[in-house]
């Protein structure tokens, strides 16, 4: 693994520097840094682990933009490419765009994310109230029990993702505050695994079986999940949205705030077919103890919520967001809380939080590359404030069986958090690769999981 990470990173190095231009600049305390002008090409073999998804095999190319080096270490425009696959049986392809310039005093943000997930994550709803069977998991992926199946599947469904999205930002007042407005348009194909994918190539005794129903399909007896959005649907949406932004520069901020408040419309005249009302809060902070990018400490506070009492299943795991980056879903896993397991907290309202010691412990450049190194301590952290309804509504043959269920949860839900650190290497301040390793904490955290490693890009936040 980290073989292919060190060859992927020196190929980079070499190819990122085809059409790149540089000059440069003293900084204070005669630290010197390559301002960059020009294209900047930044591909990268996708060999990656997400313990989630398992191990990713594929490719990606970033294209930066930095013009006459003005905006440095901000683009004029840039591009994202990737088509990867996962061992797990993921497969996730995106296009996406960021322009400063095309329309005057506007930047215009698009994408399209496709994902294709044979075995994707399903825990239930409201957190804690969900009973997740750790010791029947932990016993079916033991090799030498001959009498236990394997019993991730238990939690696990097949989902297709189709997102496109067109964000505009236009400034307010003095490049500081400014309106978000956008139309995203995506589509979910939702239902039970293929259990004949999922026991393909395992030995007889390690199949999951037909007798063995998973969440998703006790969710379905019980009325938990509704026949009209059980297998997904379109989202025609339009959002709303004001962000006020001091940020030093976007791709790792030092010092600043990022604050974001958006409303998401999905009307069914617009085309959606389970509407539904969503808005969403976002402050992320950055706070400079050593200065020049040495030591900083960035904390960030989300509110994910919905008018009304009701917002399709399959929409509730993302976590919203407008401009440059799309929506992340998975309240757990890499992008949103680090160290649970995916989409392990969905509710109808959401809090999370991320608190991170950031320490850049070496700057240098290299092949006219800007090239430095950073620790991070980090704690994450998730609660449903508000939860789906989770009255039985199924057939009276089914109760006994969701009692017992629910039983064996809590009453309602409480803080999930996570404890971890991790490793980056910078380029640029844009072209970010990250090592992270997080790990449930509490008296419950087995019900979260045992904690997850990642290797992904960029930073959170």
């Amino acid at each position: 693994m980290k073989k292919f990470t060190l060859l992927a990173l020196l190929l980079s190095f070499t190819l990122s520097t085809a059409q790149a231009k540089q000059k440069q600049t003293t900084q204070s305390e005669a630290k010197q840094e390559i301002i960059k002008t020009g294209y900047n090409f930044g591909p990268l073999p996708a060999v990656a682990f997400d313990a989630d998804k398992g191990f990713q095999l594929g490719a990606l190319l970033n294209i930066y933009d930095f013009g006459d080096g003005s905006t440095y270490p901000n683009t004029r425009q840039q591009w994202y490419l990737e088509a990867s696959f996962f061992t797990k049986g993921s497969q996730l392809y995106v296009i996406s765009y960021d322009n400063r310039f095309l329309i005057p005093g506007v930047r215009w943000s698009s994408s399209l994310t496709i994902t294709n997930e044979k075995a994707m994550d399903f825990y239930g709803y409201n957190g804690y109230m969900s009973y997740y069977d750790h010791e029947m998991v932990a016993a079916g992926k033991d090799k030498g029990n001959k009498d236990m199946y394997i019993y991730t599947p238990k939690y696990r469904i097949n989902r297709l993702a189709l997102l496109f999205k067109s964000d505009f930002v236009g400034n307010i007042w003095n490049k500081k505050f400014f309106w978000e407005a956008g139309y995203h348009l995506s589509y979910f194909k939702q239902g039970a695994i293929n259990r004949e994918k999922i026991n393909k190539n395992k030995e007889e005794h390690k199949m999951f079986p037909d007798s063995e129903k998973t969440l998703y399909e006790q969710y379905r007896e019980w009325g938990l999940i509704s026949d009209k959005e059980a297998n997904g649907g379109l989202n025609s949406t339009l959002r709303l949205g004001l962000l006020f932004d001091t940020r030093d520069k976007e791709g790792a901020p030092s010092r600043g705030i990022w604050a974001e408040a958006h409303v998401t419309l999905a009307p069914k005249w617009l085309g959606t077919t389970n509407p539904y009302y969503r808005y969403s809060a976002t402050f992320r902070h950055y706070v400079p103890i050593v200065k020049n990018d040495i030591l900083t400490f960035a904390y960030r506070l989300n509110y994910e919520g919905c008018f009304g009492n009701s917002t399709p299943y399959y929409i509730t795991p993302y976590m919203t967001t407008m401009g440059a980056q799309y929506d992340r879903d998975g309240m757990g896993g890499y992008r949103t809380v680090r160290g649970i397991m995916r989409n392990r907290v969905q509710g109808l309202d959401m809090a999370t939080y991320t608190a991170e010691l950031r320490w850049r412990f070496v700057n240098f450049t290299l092949w006219k590359q800007n090239i430095a190194f950073g620790l991070n301590l980090f704690s994450d952290g998730a609660y449903v404030t508000r939860g789906f309804d989770m009255t039985f509504k199924g057939e009276e043959k089914y109760r006994a069986e969701y009692e017992e269920y629910m039983a064996k949860g809590q009453k309602h839900d409480l803080p999930h958090i996570t404890a971890g650190a991790g490793l980056r290497f910078i380029m640029n301040q844009n072209f970010i690769v990250a090592f992270e390793y997080g790990l449930p904490v509490g008296k419950l955290r087995q019900q979260d999981g045992k904690g997850a490693f990642y290797i992904n890009t960029g930073y959170l936040f």
